[in-house]
């Protein structure tokens, strides 16, 4: 259980789908915890379809869903650019190409704002996130209320 951080009602720990990885050209400062990244290059391995992605310690969501949080006027985050890559096996399994994607650059405190990270870079998120989230495929993200553990 996460002890000590603000509760206000209706909040959820979800973990989403790990797609990849951090790639080479991420920028990332590891003198905290948890890491900051500055510039982050996500190299997608496999992708099931989840519009919500991540690779500790970065979220990275669809165009659509980004564009949906934004409109719910949601707090906590930050939309920004993400590069992102494909690898050898990822072209061997999906040839094609992917939807264009942004990292979703959250970094408060979880249970004040929307989104919030907990002391181990898990995503905290409100019903009224969870909700919008939810308006596009969250099929292999696990949810939990909040500050229960999975």
């Amino acid at each position: 259980m996460v002890r000590g951080a603000p509760r206000g009602p209706g909040f959820f720990l979800i973990n989403p789908e790990v797609a990849g990885g951090l790639g080479e050209n991420t920028v990332i400062h590891r003198n905290r915890v948890p890491p900051r990244v500055e510039r982050l290059h996500y190299e997608f391995e496999d992708w099931l379809g989840d519009d919500l992605v991540e690779s500790y310690p970065c979220f990275v969501v669809t165009l659509e869903m980004g564009e949906r949080l934004a409109r719910a006027e949601l707090t906590g985050f930050v939309l920004r650019d993400v590069e992102v890559s494909t690898s050898d096996t990822f072209q061997e399994l999906h040839p094609g190409r992917l939807p264009e994607f942004r990292w979703l650059d959250v970094d408060v405190t979880p249970g004040e704002d929307d989104f919030g990270l907990d002391e181990r870079a898990r995503l905290v998120v409100s019903e009224k996130a969870l909700d919008v989230l939810r308006t596009g495929s969250l099929d292999h993200c696990a949810v939990a209320p909040w500050p229960d553990e999975f």
